[in-house]
């Protein structure tokens, strides 16, 4: 697998489960309070941790699972899944993920108690913006790696690539969240997000295909 081809399958995948645009509308809810060099500091700070979480679930998160001995093969099929169902959902009730985020957001702190900042991993990082869900698809995207070693510099190389480029738009997404919000309505926003959960749900039932023909080859071996 190339570096290009790997960034190619990486970065929907984290792109439609973050949705950073939805997440920038809420954003700037939670952070109304905050003046504009907090907010811009805030963003940075989210992007930042983001970027984290995503590349130690994908460099590490596989390994992890293997040393329990979960096989790349049941990996695949439950994060193949998992990231299906979840594009389904999405798919079917775009809503349903922006209001998920809008309740954790709901049970963050006021930010204008203490430091602002102190909030920007938990919980606008973590769960709101790379949750449980995120880092589900970033684990199933390293359990793509290549088996026989050949090649898993191209495909850490253009995944992290990927993880990097998201935790960017989240940054510029939230940077500009009172801009973004004003320039999309609530069409565009509907359009987006059913496009992108539909390529998710493709790549979803690509990862389960994947895992399943590794199933079966294992139960061909002598």
């Amino acid at each position: 697998m190339t570096a290009l081809s790997a960034f190619l399958l990486a970065f929907p995948s984290l792109f439609s489960i973050i949705n950073p645009i939805a997440g920038a509308l809420i954003y700037s809810e939670v952070t109304r309070d905050l003046d504009g060099i907090d907010r811009r500091r805030m963003a940075g700070r989210v992007g930042l941790y983001s970027l984290l979480v995503m590349l130690g679930a994908l460099w590490g998160g596989a390994y992890v699972l293997n040393f329990f001995g979960v096989s790349l093969g049941a990996l695949r099929i439950a994060g193949g899944s998992v990231v299906a169902l979840s594009a389904w959902h999405l798919l079917m009730d775009p809503e349903r993920h922006s209001d998920r985020q809008r309740r954790q957001a709901d049970n963050a702190p006021d930010v204008t108690e203490g430091d602002p900042l102190a909030m920007a991993f938990f919980p606008l990082t973590m769960p709101f913006t790379t949750g449980p869900g995120t880092i589900a698809v970033a684990i199933t995207l390293g359990a793509e790696r290549p088996a026989s070693g050949i090649g898993l510099f191209e495909f850490f190389l253009g995944a992290s690539g990927a993880a990097v480029v998201n935790a960017g738009i989240v940054w510029a997404a939230y940077d500009f969240a009172d801009r973004v919000t004003g320039w999309m309505g609530a069409t565009a926003r509907s359009i987006i997000g059913r496009l992108t959960a539909f390529l998710l749900l493709c790549i979803g039932v690509q990862i389960l295909l994947a895992g399943m023909g590794d199933v079966v080859a294992g139960w061909r071996r002598p």
